[in-house]
């Protein structure tokens, strides 16, 4: 076998086996890789052992993201919860895996870091040298019960409860992917982070996300008398809906407004034939977030990312927005916490 690169966003085979590959997520799009690319410049990589001419039936994608703080690297992928490789067997993942090990050094790449959701790469031997790295927990809820089951299995407290309380409240919910409500969103996405004492993601990956990903993408607004109180993000891909960014206002939190902005998004893409819905990945140091929800998916799954050779930058980045965050940016105004996202995220995918 050999390996040959590919460019996933100009070359259609990548997106023939992203579609018919059953371990295929929306973070393997083409729309999602075009997004990382226009907002912070990473190149996107696909390793295969299908040669030019032939349909591709294998491939791992990867980020090259060239950083002076966090290093020269390849990530598969950044700011995705997860990115399965896309292979047909054992034999494949392990010659590939063996070939990216060997090419580091000419490449000249501090680490590679994969993010299998479901692979341990520690069995696979053969000479495979990843290492484990950062934890998490992964939460997905099964869709595929009816909803009064879905609805029954849930915290009676926390959620059902909450979404019950949301009803009676009178919430006005909005969805699509305007402009408009975009910009309602972002502006309270900033408020949420600096509340957590993390700046916010860049507006223009917001903004490329929609170009980027089209129908794939939606924002659910919740308001209160005129108000936005809650938002979130969902993704889409073939069964599978994703829950990816969430925000709100503070004052309302009584509202249950985000419970209740989840469990629409969750019955009306159960209508449409979803049956999982994925809420991402959560530190497990995260107990605020992990809590949450653990009232959705009391049983999560654990979810571990790959580094060959290891290296502890992703720790310290990760101590960099937990430790410093107190001291700097809890005192920031909105506009100065913005312009330390943008410069901040790129190194940090």
């Amino acid at each position: 076998m050999h390996v040959y690169q590919v460019d996933p966003t100009a070359d259609t085979r990548w997106s023939e086996l992203v579609n018919r590959h059953p371990r295929a997520s929306v973070f393997h799009t083409v729309g999602w890789l075009e997004a990382l690319r226009r907002t912070y410049d990473y190149q996107p990589s696909v390793f295969t052992t299908s040669p030019p001419a032939e349909p591709l039936e294998n491939g791992l994608v990867f980020a090259r993201i060239n950083s002076w703080i966090t290093g020269r690297r390849l990530v598969s992928l950044p700011f995705s919860d997860h990115c399965e490789p896309l292979c047909s067997n054992r034999q494949e993942l392990i010659f590939l895996l063996r070939y990216l090990q060997s090419d580091l050094p000419a490449q000249e790449w501090k680490y590679i870091e994969a993010r299998p959701s479901t692979l341990d790469f520690g069995a696979l031997g053969d000479g495979v040298e990843f290492l484990p790295g950062a934890k998490y927990s992964l939460h997905v809820l099964d869709l595929s019960p009816n909803l009064a089951s879905i609805l029954s299995g849930l915290h009676k407290d926390s959620v059902q409860r909450r979404i019950r309380h949301a009803d009676r409240a009178s919430l006005v919910e909005k969805c699509g992917r305007s402009e408009d409500l975009a910009n309602q969103f972002y502006r309270l996405f900033v408020v949420t982070r600096k509340r957590h004492q993390i700046p916010p993601i860049p507006h223009e990956w917001f903004r490329n996300l929609i170009r980027c990903l089209g129908a794939a993408i939606e924002i659910r607004m919740a308001y209160k008398d005129g108000v936005p109180v809650a938002g979130i993000v969902t993704l889409r891909f073939k069964d599978i809906l994703y829950f990816k960014y969430g925000c709100s206002d503070s004052r309302y939190n009584s509202l249950g407004a985000t419970p209740w902005l989840l469990w629409r998004a969750i019955a009306d893409a159960k209508s449409t034939g979803a049956t999982s819905f994925d809420m991402g990945r959560t530190l497990n140091s995260n107990d605020g977030l992990l809590a949450f929800k653990n009232h959705w998916v009391p049983n999560p799954t654990q979810l571990v990312y790959w580094q060959y050779p290891y290296t502890s930058a992703f720790e310290l980045v990760e101590d960099w927005k937990l430790q410093t965050a107190n001291r700097i940016f809890s005192h920031m105004p909105n506009w100065m916490l913005k312009v330390a996202g943008n410069l901040a995220y790129r190194h940090i995918g």
